[in-house]
């Protein structure tokens, strides 16, 4: 594998390691999440093999035949979530086996000439950590350990490779709740602030391509107006992106069913709903692209599909991820299984592979970078 690292770092070096991050964001197309695959964990697995975990919430062993089906479809950008502390050791050292299996994952995403963003997911939930008091420095302690090695494992990969500093994990309600301001706003932020620093800080201090890597920096709650706040504070780096996630309105892209907060939504569509997701992703690229020259990724958006009508569901996907690119936002899309058919490699519903497969046309007609 550092054979293989080595030659695709060769192969792309200078390609866009050069360009700003607005720049190389547009390279990014659209996306595709390999859910509920490398971060699946829980103390009920018991696995001893990398394969073991990776196949323990339903999802078969990932190939390169599976990535190179999901390219097939105009899919230029893959996201791979990681729970790294799967068969780690109590020093927060991290099993060879794992990071040579994520490795593998990211050479067959890299070696199709696509983008992976790689990150650390829920991971059992640690992250909880940082906001206990008696528990933050041992926090920032594993944070720290954990990303030197993945820094000094992935060093030799090339641009197509970016780091995400974490998942939806950077906000805490019992240091702030954002549903009724109880609590410290600015100890919150600042929690998630320094976390951030810390992991550009670790990248940009180790080895190979990492001092140039770009890399995303996760928003508040990945929550679109918790992270468009002047309290969210960005490093100073030029090679850097904000992740958001979007799941709205809640009640039709999260619930199954009815729950105590909402009632679930069947359908999708309206002018107004339609409305509001541009309005939405206008503001992001105001407040980021725009403003402060940030590029965006829509780290996840999706549906569930069951109790929803399937048309609904087509809508919502071809209307977020046409907008997100409409207004230069990279869009990625959450599967955890329910869209991709990963046995047979083609999307369950013949409707969805089909309005990707056009996106992926217009977009790259537009932008002249087919492949």
């Amino acid at each position: 594998m550092k054979l293989l690292n080595v030659l695709l770092t060769l192969g792309c070096a200078g390609s866009t390691f050069a360009l700003t991050s607005i720049e190389f964001a547009k390279q990014l197309g659209f996306g595709w999440n390999l859910g509920n695959t490398l971060e699946a964990c829980g103390d009920w697995i018991n696995g001893k093999t990398t394969q073991q975990y990776e196949t323990a919430w339903g999802n078969p062993v990932t190939s390169e035949k599976l990535i190179k089906a999901v390219k097939s479809y105009g899919f230029n950008t893959i996201r791979i979530p990681v729970a790294w502390s799967n068969l780690m050791l109590a020093d927060y050292t991290i099993n060879p086996l794992l990071l040579n299996r994520v490795a593998e994952v990211v050479g067959y995403v890299v070696n199709n000439d696509m983008y992976a963003i790689m990150n650390i997911h829920w991971d059992m939930g640690w992250f909880s950590w940082f906001s206990e008091p008696e528990k933050e420095e041992e926090a920032f302690k594993k944070y720290t350990k954990v990303w030197t090695q993945i820094s000094e494992h992935f060093k030799d990969f090339s641009d197509h490779l970016i780091f995400e500093s974490l998942n939806e994990q950077g906000c805490w309600d019992n240091v702030w709740n954002t549903y009724n301001n109880n609590g410290s706003k600015s100890k919150a932020y600042d929690l998630l602030n320094n976390i951030n620093q810390r992991f550009v800080d670790i990248v940009r201090a180790s080895s190979g391509n990492n001092p140039n890597r770009y890399l995303l920096l996760a928003g508040y709650c990945t929550g679109l107006d918790l992270t468009m706040d002047e309290a969210y504070v960005f490093p100073k780096d030029d090679k850097l992106m904000v992740s958001v996630h979007y799941y709205s309105p809640s009640t039709f892209a999260i619930l199954e069913e009815d729950a105590d907060w909402g009632k679930c939504a069947r359908t999708w569509g309206t002018e107004a709903e339609v409305n509001n997701v541009i309005y939405d992703f206008s503001r992001l690229k105001n407040y980021f692209v725009t403003e402060r020259g940030i590029p965006v990724i829509i780290g996840e958006y999706g549906t569930p599909t069951t109790n929803k009508e399937p048309e609904s569901i087509h809508k919502y996907l071809k209307t977020v991820a046409s907008t997100a690119l409409e207004y230069d936002l990279c869009p990625v899309v959450w599967d955890a299984g329910q869209y991709f058919d990963r046995r047979n490699l083609k999307f369950k519903d013949p409707e969805v592979g089909m309005i990707y497969k056009e996106l992926a046309a217009t977009y790259n007609n537009n932008n002249d970078n087919g492949k």
